[in-house]
């Protein structure tokens, strides 16, 4: 265990309550605020000092600053994914990976429910509406008839802890529900699909709850679209990259789906103009894990990791791809 207290490098905007609790297990010796940092985004004089990042998966971390930071053995990602975390390097260069697993589970299955609803129901379309005076004018089932959900058919793609979680708050609306998973579930009755096309094909509304890395990128595509049809909503709140973000701008603009709900972006903050025009989208600023529960639990499960890490022992939360070796002989140690 190292003699004095390990040096913290945080790359996301925290919250102070959040700088607070990571600085109780280390000293943090800077901030890089920009959301896709590289080498030139280290504060000076601390390259030969980080011991642990604390960051998110959508900033990640990549070989070349890895390489820069030749005490680093602990990169923490704030939140569940860590899809542009480079894990073979992290691997090579004896850097343990964690990430907040199923912390904030509960909190976005709510927001998905949310804006699902949103885009179902087209709430933000109607009350846009009656800011601009046009209630006498128009009622909101004038912008095409609502189905509603009542009866409808749910995919779920990724039933990991988000989609369990928010499969028990869709079950209310008297719903199908069926899921597309790597396996077949032994512990939920709901209909499996074996690929994200035969699900799309089946259900009404597709909502993407899957762990978004290299091999899902575009997962949901043009054809996965036409698939899902005219009269279908998608939602997404894994990871931007999931959802090919043209092919979802042209789908809504040629009435090729019916609607969509996005609270996760291919680039963060959105900066781009492509989908800010579609009424028939819903945009929040991935917000799922923003309630004080999950913040708390997200924060407490860091300082988890920092504490466990430092002191020697197994970290509490690392990927999945990483749980063997966390417990492993040859687990990374502080440096």
């Amino acid at each position: 265990m190292p003699a004095s207290r390990p040096a913290l490098l945080t790359g996301f905007h925290f919250t102070k309550i959040a700088l607070a609790a990571f600085s109780e297990h280390g000293d943090i010796v800077g901030h890089m605020v920009n959301p896709t940092p590289t080498v030139a985004d280290i504060p000076p004089g601390a390259a030969e000092t980080v011991q642990a990042i604390v960051s998110t998966g959508s900033v990640g971390i990549s070989d070349a600053m890895m390489a820069a930071l030749p005490r680093l053995s602990l990169f923490c990602c704030y939140g569940t994914g860590y899809e542009r975390v480079d894990l073979e390097a992290a691997r090579k260069r004896g850097i343990m990976v964690t990430h907040g697993a199923d912390a904030n589970a509960p909190d976005v299955a709510e927001l998905a429910l949310g804006i699902l609803l949103a885009s179902t129901r087209r709430l933000v379309r109607a009350d846009k509406m009656i800011r601009r005076g046009e209630w006498k004018q128009r009622i909101p089932n004038r912008f095409g008839a609502i189905a509603g959900l009542t009866g409808g058919k749910v995919g779920i793609l990724g039933l990991g802890a988000i989609g369990l979680e928010f499969a028990k708050r869709i079950k209310g609306f008297d719903v199908e529900i069926g899921y597309c998973n790597r396996n077949k579930r032994s512990d939920v009755d709901f209909l499996y699909f074996p690929d994200v096309m035969k699900l799309a094909a089946w259900c009404d509304y597709l909502i993407v709850c899957l762990r978004s890395n290299a091999s899902n990128r575009h997962i949901i595509n043009a054809d996965v679209l036409k698939a899902l049809g005219p009269r279908g909503h998608v939602v997404n709140i894994s990871r931007g990259w999931a959802v090919d973000e043209a092919a979802l701008a042209h789908a809504l603009r040629t009435d090729i789906i019916e609607g969509a709900a996005l609270d996760v972006f291919d680039e963060e903050p959105y900066e781009g103009t492509e989908l800010l025009g579609l009424d028939k989208l819903v945009m929040t600023p991935h917000f799922g894990g923003g309630t004080e529960h999950a913040q708390r639990r997200m924060t407490s499960l860091v300082c988890l990791n920092l504490q466990s890490h430092f002191a020697g022992k197994p970290v509490a939360s690392p990927v999945p791809e990483f749980r063997d070796w966390a417990e492993s002989h040859d687990a990374p140690k502080p440096r």
